[in-house]
């Protein structure tokens, strides 16, 4: 992946549209992954993340699992953040490295374990 130093706004928008685009190919299903990607986001790394999630679900061919985009919810010092919704629970993890993406898709959307090292908030 190349990496794109935002220098405007019209850099940023061009980012935050091409995120759109990676995910509006997953829609639908039981679990819901959710990338923060307000502009506290994509400068710690969420746009990484994001294309890490859909290659990582698309090397285990996994249907089912929907992934949406969200903007700034408060936490910035957390970014990036990734919250999993399986089952009725919303988990959120903080701090989420590209490496981390295969664990959390294969112990939380795949088997249903939350990966308690990860993660910083729940809500049921």
């Amino acid at each position: 992946m190349t990496h794109m130093k935002i220098k405007s706004l019209e850099d940023l928008k061009k980012i935050r549209e091409s995120s759109r685009d990676l995910t509006s190919a997953r829609s639908g299903g039981e679990t819901v992954i959710i990338v923060g990607m307000g502009t506290c986001g994509i400068a710690a790394g969420a746009r990484e993340i994001l294309t890490e999630v859909m290659a990582e679900l698309s090397r285990r061919n996994i249907d089912g699992v929907a992934v949406q985009t969200t903007g700034c919810i408060g936490m910035c010092q957390d970014e990036p953040l990734l919250d999993v919704i399986r089952g009725g629970q919303r988990v959120t993890y903080g701090r989420v490295k590209p490496e981390d993406v295969s664990l959390i898709i294969a112990e939380h959307v795949v088997n249903g374990r939350v990966v308690d090292k990860l993660a910083i908030g729940r809500a049921d």
